[in-house]
């Protein structure tokens, strides 16, 4: 049955998240660029990365998964290539530290590539693609897990051995056009997707979960709790399993900070490594004809008449920005298993915030 739901204000909620942070021992700028994170997933519709995962960073903290003091260790560093070991810190302060360095590469070479390894989890991937458009860059990142049991089979498989392995790719504005985002898990659904489903009573698509013996279900019950019983399913079969496996060996290998192969400790925290390239356009060619054929193409692709009329065929990145107008407006809804997850943390941390 799927349960109410409320609606809560992005800046307290992103204070509240902020305070747990702090609490549980986080420096306080950390504390801050996580709890923005966090909420900004909300505000553009990625629940599964949103602050519902809050109550698992605290559980990382307690357990000693997250270096709270951690700086990050520049591995390589030339005029073309940056890479970066975050030491076990938190990710999101780490991943944009990378791209804003990598970001000034690419201004002054027309290209950089960059790695970051051992980080905590980075969350929503598409955050520095938008980083890095809004710096007129070009940008692609491909990521993996370690730390974490895996949480997706491979096509033909019937047991978890990847995770969901995200691949994003970032094409900044023109004139007349906002930025274009993908962002996709190479699962089907993303973990956290099944996860908010499960707290909502319901059902997850068909083809998108096996459950522990291996067979089709659309009951995500087994994901619920921050653990994972059964598996996720690739996106478009021996495709998304082909980019996961890229993922590994893009991010993982070249990271410097393995892959998810049993060999790696697993100590049930969640880390990430990243691979990013990053491209000014201006060393590609005329910036006017780019835009003027990236709006063409634009509107050639949105021209198509859609099976739906109500649903029409939408530009990479308007799902996101059209959410995000409406959960800034109205406020961010969050289903009451969550919200009663996220003030049983702040208990346990002795807090008297609730949301």
């Amino acid at each position: 049955m799927n349960t109410p739901e409320r609606r809560l204000d992005a800046p307290n909620l992103t204070a509240f998240c902020t305070a747990v942070l702090v609490r549980a021992g986080a420096r306080v700028d950390d504390a801050e660029c996580v709890a923005r994170h966090l909420v900004e997933a909300n505000l553009k519709g990625h629940d599964s990365h949103g602050v519902g995962i809050l109550p698992a960073y605290a559980g990382h903290i307690r357990r000693g998964q997250v270096c709270l003091d951690a700086d990050d260790t520049v591995l390589t560093d030339t005029t073309v290539l940056l890479r970066v070991d975050a030491g076990g810190g938190w990710g999101a302060p780490a991943g944009q530290r990378l791209i804003h360095q990598a970001g000034a590469k690419a201004k002054s070479g027309g290209l950089a590539a960059a790695t970051l390894g051992n980080a905590h989890h980075l969350g929503r991937i598409g955050a520095y693609a938008e980083q890095a458009s809004e710096a007129g860059l070009i940008s692609m990142h491909f990521v993996n897990v370690t730390d974490h049991a895996p949480l997706v089979a491979p096509y033909r498989g019937s047991d978890a051995r990847f995770g969901t392995n995200p691949v994003c790719i970032g094409f900044p504005a023109t004139d007349t056009r906002p930025a274009f985002l993908l962002d996709i898990a190479t699962s089907q659904i993303a973990l956290g997707k099944a996860r908010v489903a499960a707290n909502k009573g319901l059902p997850v698509p068909a083809g998108s979960l096996i459950d522990k013996q291996g067979r089709p279900t659309t009951d995500p019950s087994g994901m619920s709790g921050f653990e994972i019983e059964g598996a996720l399913t690739p996106l478009g079969k021996h495709k998304g399993y082909g980019l996961a496996f890229a993922c590994e060996l893009l991010a993982g290998v070249l990271g410097g900070a393995g892959t998810i192969q049993p060999d790696h400790p697993r100590s049930g925290g969640l880390k990430n490594s990243m691979f990013s390239i990053l491209i000014d356009p201006d060393a590609f060619g005329d910036r006017a004809w780019m835009q003027a054929e990236t709006d063409a193409m634009a509107r050639y692709a949105l021209a198509s008449p859609p099976m739906d009329w109500d649903s029409p065929v939408l530009y990479p990145g308007d799902p996101e920005r059209a959410i995000a107008g409406k959960r800034g407006k109205e406020g961010i809804p969050l289903d009451e298993v969550t919200i009663g997850q996220l003030d049983k943390a702040a208990e346990t941390l002795g807090m008297t915030e609730r949301v």
